[in-house]
Parts: C-alpha cells; sequence; structure tokens
C-alpha cells in the first residue's frame, strides 16, 4: 500500500530528480554524457506532452 503522499508526489519528485541529472550530466559531462542529458531532459518534455495531449482528446469527447 502507498502512502497519500507519494501518490500525490511521487511523479513530480521522480521528474524533478531526472531533470536534476540531466541538467548535471549536460554541464558536467561530455561524449556519453551528452545522450544522458538529452534523455533526461527529454522524458519529462514528453510525458507533459503525452498527458497534455490525453487530458485534451478526453475533454473533448
Amino acid at each position: 500500500m502507498s502512502s497519500p503522499f507519494m501518490r500525490m508526489w511521487g511523479a513530480p519528485i521522480l521528474l524533478a530528480i531526472l531533470t536534476t541529472v540531466g541538467l548535471i550530466s549536460a554541464l558536467l559531462g561530455d561524449g556519453v554524457w551528452d545522450y544522458v542529458s538529452a534523455v533526461a531532459l527529454g522524458l519529462p518534455v514528453l510525458l507533459c506532452i503525452w498527458f497534455g495531449l490525453r487530458r485534451k482528446k478526453q475533454t473533448v469527447s
């Protein structure tokens, strides 16, 4: 059973950690770290777009 706190804040905390890893790897790394930062920064953007479009389609119906 998950706590109400983690049900509400689990995904935003995970996205914040992923974004932080992406920003730090983009600033400090080179080579493979560039790909890590691209994935870590692109994934939250793609998730927001996906959930935004999903919500828009549900409200139209």
